[in-house]
């Protein structure tokens, strides 16, 4: 049994409208905030090695998501489905801290692992209150970070906020994130080392 032009031709139609559907369809693209030349930044001199642990990160709900949300009017937000982090955002945050403080200060991260026998470790925690893209415009991390001595030191709270102009497009949003993060990275960097030189605990200014 043949088949007649008119069934032939819109057999051919769908097949070419199947195609084309085949072809628009985005691709996910997945970003991460730690490696690479934003947690590369100068070492501050040591005199013995230091060892910290990285608590994990928390982060308000919303953020808590493999999409990247960006900020749009009236206090709305936006998840753009083919763009993610490459893994849970807490995750992504605190791996770009623990890499920056330790480059910092030429330290370990002993969360999951043993510190040497006799060591003093200091214990770092960040509690995310806003992480914020707003793409060709800023990215912005407001953190509530503490870091204690675990023999027995006086715990020091801050809270840190830092915004960075960005460019179009997600790859500048995402480098506008790690080079904010490379900042609160430096500032937590240097509380520990004042706990370490003996320093009383002070909140840096602004």
């Amino acid at each position: 049994m043949t088949s007649s032009p008119i069934s032939r031709r819109l057999a051919v139609a769908l097949l070419g409208a199947v195609l084309a559907g085949c072809g628009s369809t985005p691709v996910d693209r997945f970003y991460t905030l730690s490696g690479g030349p934003a947690t590369v930044v100068p070492t501050i001199a040591a005199a013995a090695p230091l060892y910290f642990e990285m608590r994990p990160v928390t982060l308000p709900g919303q953020l808590r998501r493999p999409q990247i949300v960006v900020n749009a009017a009236g206090g709305r937000i936006d998840l753009e489905e083919h763009h993610r982090w490459a893994g849970p955002l807490a995750e992504e945050i605190g791996s770009s801290l623990s890499l920056g403080i330790a480059a910092q200060l030429g330290a370990v991260d002993v969360y999951r692992s043993a510190a040497p026998k006799d060591s003093t470790v200091y214990r770092v925690g960040a509690d995310v209150q806003r992480f914020e893209s707003q793409p060709g415009s800023y990215a912005l991390i407001d953190a509530v970070w503490s870091v204690r001595r675990l023999d027995g030191g006086e715990v020091q709270t801050c809270r840190s906020v830092f915004q960075e102009p960005v460019g179009g497009g997600h790859d500048a949003l995402v480098a506008g994130h790690r080079a904010a993060l490379a900042k609160l990275s430096a500032t937590i960097a240097q509380a520990v080392r004042g706990q370490a030189d003996g320093r009383a605990p002070a909140c840096p200014a602004g």
